[in-house]
């Protein structure tokens, strides 16, 4: 088979750590999904390592006895070692803490510890098979404080490090299991549930395995699944994998049941959730998706793989030893080993060649698989790397060769807008949800804190900031916001405060405020009031910094145009005659000023033919503009005089 038949790969880039030998233990920490290799009971040295860490952690520390149990707390600050069953050795990796060991013994009598879990950075459960014991590690005075304990019959434990939360095996059969939640210093009793067993046990001996459970999240919920090697019906052949979700509040509840349709040794991993089964015998693989639509009978779904069984894709180990040449050709790793481990909920080590690997699934290939388009993309679109395979998908069905028909068309774009409709929905009730107030405090911190940094405020984060404001009518604090400088002045700011005019007038005002303090927006001001048919103020803020000698009269003598106020229109005028004058010696303008002024004011031109230059048509064109005021607003004769004066005077203070 080729590599576009494979759907499950393992990664690339794997933990390689020292084989285990006599010499050397391996022991793996699910929490913190380190591995750690212990030679001579850690004489000789300690290394750790996992996925994320660049930089391996090597000690050493004083052999004591043989070591059962090894982990770090979270973020690696305090190591534990359990070496007997009754008590935990402690170190610090604080920095400029003492190292020295300290040792906390269980608390309850008799008791032997079956192993110790990490819930956060200081805080610890011992697990006893007479119950459990929360601690709180004080590093600096180098003991521990009993939070809490449980006393309780147990015959294994599991930990689920994504939930924080603690399984324990209890009764003689050990399929009654009793759940424990972890957090912030509480440990939460959650309620018991029964495992049901393939049939009713013939003795009284322990009949559920921890071989046989896992603890996995699927789909943001925490499940614990359950290996049955025989179902309870007389008419199924095959092992199943039965799911119980396990809720924070609530009884458990059987939810699922995958079917297997085969027997034998089977382990099981939770990838991109999705449940994936591997069976040693065949050296295959199976994955299960329980969001897909199964068989319901009443109380539980039954699902079936999505896909036929396949062996994980064929890896090849790096040829070993320092420099290896051309000739060494890399070394075929065995699957489905009977070495391997697996741990949840993605991880597969194999001790004996000393090697961790993620388990991945390849989307590509299921393409070709799965046939029926609307399944496929009900599967496509519940996976994390999705897009690019979603696309080709679409192409796919575009192409003439593999064409699909209209309804298969159809359906397809039903499922893609059906779950962009809930990110749209989603998105408005987180939008919802969130107070503003709480919002926009958020967003200041962070403004503040780019500030700090001398590190540049992007644009889409003030105009954030302002419409939520707005959104809120909190116009009072945009106010505040901008009159003491708390969002940075910039060109878009300014457009975006223009644009927001209707909503709030004075928004108007603040943006030409702030274009003046920039000092390099002196062309979008007058754009701005001539937009807003401020003829005047333009005209006046141009001669105020000096460029009303360079300005082009046309676009004045337009925008008084528009105005449709003829005692304007000739202020703006006398004002660019007067400068023609002071300039060039002569009141009159350049051929395609000229020009311009015709279009614009074409009837009056005519005067100046007719009298033979402007000077002589501008006491027609006055005497012209004090009649059309005078029409239009109903002077008087008596008031004549006064709007004349009125006219020099506004022309003179241009």
């Amino acid at each position: 088979m080729g590599e576009e038949d494979y759907y499950l790969e393992l990664c690339e880039r794997p933990v390689h750590f020292e084989k285990a030998n006599p010499v050397n233990c391996v022991f793996f920490d699910e929490a913190n999904k380190q591995v750690f290799a212990v030679r001579s009971g850690g004489a000789t040295g300690v290394v750790v390592k996992g996925p994320d860490d660049r930089n391996p952690i090597s000690f050493r520390m004083e052999d004591k006895g043989e070591v059962k149990c090894i982990k770090f707390s979270l973020e690696n600050k305090i190591l534990a070692v359990q070496r007997t069953s009754k008590t935990v050795d402690f170190s610090n990796f604080i920095p400029d803490s003492s190292q020295l060991e300290y040792t906390q013994e269980c608390k309850t009598k008799n008791a032997n510890i079956l192993g110790f879990c990490w819930t956060s950075s200081t805080e610890i459960v011992f697990i006893t098979d007479q119950g459990i014991e929360f601690y709180q590690v004080l590093p600096e005075k180098r003991n521990l404080k009993l939070l809490k304990s449980q006393n309780i019959n147990v015959n294994w434990y599991m930990y689920c490090p994504e939930g924080s939360v603690i399984l324990l095996s209890t009764t003689v059969l050990g399929n009654v299991l009793q759940p424990f939640y972890f957090r912030a210093g509480t440990m939460s009793k959650l309620p018991k549930f029964e495992i049901e067993l393939p049939a009713a046990p013939k003795s009284t001996k322990l009949s559920l395995s921890e071989r046989d459970i896992a603890m996995a999240t699927i789909y943001g919920q925490l499940y614990v699944l359950f290996l049955r090697h025989h179902s309870r019906t007389s008419n199924s052949a095959g092992a199943e994998v039965v799911l119980y979700h396990l809720p924070r509040e609530g009884a458990c509840k059987k939810m699922h049941i995958l079917k297997l349709n085969r027997t034998g040794k089977f382990a099981l991993n939770v990838v991109d959730n999705l449940v994936v089964v591997h069976h040693q015998d065949t050296e295959t693989s199976v994955i299960f998706d329980i969001r897909l639509r199964g068989e319901f009978d009443g109380s539980v779904t039954l699902h079936h793989p999505v896909l036929p069984a396949r062996s994980i894709q064929p890896y090849q180990i790096p040829a070993a030893g320092p420099a290896p040449v051309t000739s060494q050709s890399p070394v075929p790793c065995k699957l489905y080993s009977s070495s391997w481990i697996v741990f949840q909920p993605d991880i597969i080590i194999s001790a004996s060649q000393g090697y961790l690997w993620n388990l991945q699934v390849k989307l590509q290939p299921i393409v070709n698989l799965l046939p029926d388009k609307g399944r496929l993309m009900d599967f496509l679109l519940q996976r994390k790397e999705c897009k690019m395979v979603i696309l080709s998908v679409c192409s796919q069905m575009l192409t003439e060769s593999d064409r699909a028909t209209l309804p298969v068309i159809a359906t397809v774009f039903d499922k893609l807008n059906q779950e962009y409709k809930k990110y749209l929905d989603a998105e408005q009730n987180y939008t919802m949800e969130t107070p503003h107030k709480f919002v926009i405090a958020v967003l200041m911190e962070y403004i503040r804190s780019l500030n700090q940094f001398q590190i540049t405020v992007q644009h889409y984060l003030h105009e954030l900031v302002i419409r939520t404001l707005v959104q809120h009518s909190l116009f009072s604090t945009l106010h505040q916001f901008l009159q003491y400088h708390v969002l940075s002045d910039s060109k878009p700011l300014a457009c975006l405060l223009l644009s927001l005019e209707s909503f709030y007038p004075p928004a108007h005002q603040l943006s030409l405020d702030m274009l003046k303090r920039l000092s390099t927006a002196n062309d979008e001001i007058v754009e701005v009031l001539l937009s807003k048919h401020q003829v005047l103020a333009a005209l006046r803020f141009i001669r105020g910094i000096g460029g009303h000698d360079n300005i082009s009269a046309r676009k004045f003598l337009d925008a008084a145009k528009q105005t449709e106020d003829h005692m304007l229109f000739y202020t703006i005028f006398r004002f660019f005659e007067q400068r023609n004058q002071r300039l060039r010696g002569n009141p009159s303008f350049t051929p395609g000023e000229n020009r311009a002024a015709r279009k614009l004011w074409g009837s009056h031109i005519q005067y100046q033919e007719i009298t033979g230059g402007w000077g002589g048509a501008r006491k027609l064109l006055v005497w012209r503009t004090l009649g059309l005021v005078l029409k239009e607003q109903n002077f008087v004769p008596a008031r004549i005089s006064l709007s004349l004066f009125t006219v020099v005077r506004v022309d003179s203070g241009c």
